[in-house]
């Protein structure tokens, strides 16, 4: 049987600042370079925090792909384990990205912080008891 998974793929306003604040945020790197489109647009590009990845573009509208809009709540959650919460939770407040909960030990989840990152995507992090 194939392995089966599930990959988030991300829309952003600007994938190029996007890349650069999960670099100093989350320690992020790309895997898969940006692939430019005609008009300068980010069509695809593919990042990674250790084993976990995420596939990411610009707004297309012509084609239904939006970033979350700034005035609604987050639709999804990002979950993200990592080794240190604590350390991983300073680098984004270091972005003057704030938490909107933690870091706190969560009884059997382990140490979590969440945050909504600039392009308005939910973050959990988690380090598991």
């Amino acid at each position: 049987m194939t392995e089966q998974h599930l990959t988030p793929y991300l829309c952003v306003r600007d994938s190029r600042a996007a890349i650069e604040w999960y670099a100093e945020a989350l320690r992020a790197r790309v895997v898969v370079e940006p692939i430019v489109m005609d008009d300068g647009r980010v069509g695809h590009c593919e990042l990674a925090v250790g084993d976990a990845r995420w596939m990411m573009s610009d707004e297309f509208e012509e084609a239904g792909v939006a970033p979350p809009a700034p005035d609604r709540g987050a639709c999804a959650t990002l979950h993200l384990a990592v080794a240190d919460v604590d350390e991983v939770a300073t680098a984004v407040v270091a972005t003057g990205t704030p938490l909107t909960r933690g870091p706190e030990d969560a009884g059997e989840v382990g140490r979590v912080a969440v945050f909504v990152d600039p392009f308005g995507h939910r973050w959990f992090l988690n380090a598991p008891a």
